[in-house]
């Protein structure tokens, strides 16, 4: 398990905005009175994006402050789970998988292709734009290979399709989240290979009945 420290270049102050707060409060009024800690890694997680995706001291002090919670306590939560960010990241933070089911679709690819075009992981480009960083499974396996880009998935991934996503961003034009290559959810890639007749084995059933 790796050491996780908090940036050594830290801001002198952090507000929540109206809208985070108001997001936050009507998590804490889910838990009943005097369990508003259990909402700790809701609220990271508000002031995190709030903060372009990564969490400074501040952050961290001010979620204990409105939990009422030992700074200690929220740190240790900060610095535990791995979803959080603890130095600042590109405009666009790329999470790449790297697991089986990725590796096996090709990842390799994938990461290639961002050491070539960001550098090592971790680092932010100078323009600020991107950084990534490798993760565990993702939870899109049917897809892969695939990245987590801040809140969105890029699945189907290719290195001739992730390098036009990439440009795309870059570029600030609009992009499709999901899959790359058209696919609909996790439908076969070459096609149904079932339920393809227009009619079932009655005469009345199959996909198309089911439209009407």
């Amino acid at each position: 398990m790796s050491a996780r420290r908090l940036a050594d270049d830290q801001p002198s102050s952090f507000e929540m905005t109206p809208e985070t707060r108001a997001r936050l409060d009507r998590i804490i009024s889910k838990y009943p009175e005097g369990r508003q800690a259990s909402a700790v890694i809701s609220a990271l997680w508000l002031a995190q994006k709030q903060n372009d995706y990564w969490l400074p001291r501040a952050a961290i002090e001010k979620v204990a402050d409105t939990l009422g919670m030992p700074y200690i306590r929220v740190l240790e939560v900060a610095t535990f789970y791995t979803m959080f960010n603890l130095e600042p990241v590109g405009k666009y933070f790329i999470q790449m998988c790297g697991t089986t089911p990725c590796m096996l679709s090709g990842s390799d690819g994938i990461k290639a292709l961002l050491e070539r075009r960001i550098g090592a992981q971790r680092k932010v480009t100078d323009d600020g734009m991107f950084s990534w960083l490798e993760v565990e499974c993702l939870g899109a396996c049917c897809n892969a290979p695939m990245v987590q880009i801040n809140d969105d998935y890029y699945e189907d991934l290719t290195v001739e399709n992730f390098t036009t996503l990439l440009d795309n961003l870059a570029a600030g034009r609009p992009v499709e989240t999901g899959s790359q290559t058209g696919r609909v959810a996790s439908e076969p890639t070459g096609g149904l290979t079932a339920l393809t007749s227009l009619y079932g084995a009655d005469g009345k059933s199959g996909p198309q009945s089911l439209k009407k």
